[in-house]
């Protein structure tokens, strides 16, 4: 069996992958984890600290082989805002909820779930089903050890 030493980045530019494997947005963070590509490779993936698999990123083998990742589409709402304050409104009802959402200057993307749906449209959002990649925030307090952590930031 395969296994990945490691992950790439993003248009990482180390040549064409054996494989390829889609994954969700919850899919893509990982430590462990036995991973079938879409070609019917296996590889185990045993990483010391969790880690966020990249869109167009990559998982290298032990063998020095790359498998391509890519984020699959997902069912989302697209929430939408008559002004950037009403925006940021929404944004903090979402939070408060402790909901996954990917922030973006006109919208906000969350996975579907109907009571969400009720409250943001209670609030004033027009909320539209989208079926697309979801690249939500991490939380603040997603790895201790990564330099971006809110408590390490200066």
């Amino acid at each position: 069996m395969l296994r990945a030493v490691s992950h790439l980045p993003a248009n990482h530019g180390r040549g064409a992958p054996i494989d390829t494997i889609t994954l969700a947005h919850d899919e893509r963070r990982l430590r462990r984890k036995l991973l079938t590509c879409a070609a019917g490779t296996e590889v185990m993936v045993d990483f010391p600290s969790t880690v966020t698999l990249d869109h167009n990123g990559a998982l290298e083998l032990d063998d020095g082989q790359i498998i391509a990742i890519l984020a699959a589409p997902e069912l989302l709402y697209a929430v939408r805002a008559g002004s950037t304050a009403h925006l940021v409104r929404l944004a903090w009802h979402i939070g408060n909820r402790h909901t996954s959402a990917q922030l973006e200057d006109n919208r906000i993307l969350i996975k579907r779930d109907h009571v969400l749906k009720i409250m943001l449209e209670g609030l004033g959002a027009e909320v539209i089903d989208v079926t697309e990649p979801f690249f939500a925030e991490h939380g603040a307090y997603h790895s201790h050890a990564d330099a971006g952590h809110a408590l390490l930031a200066r």
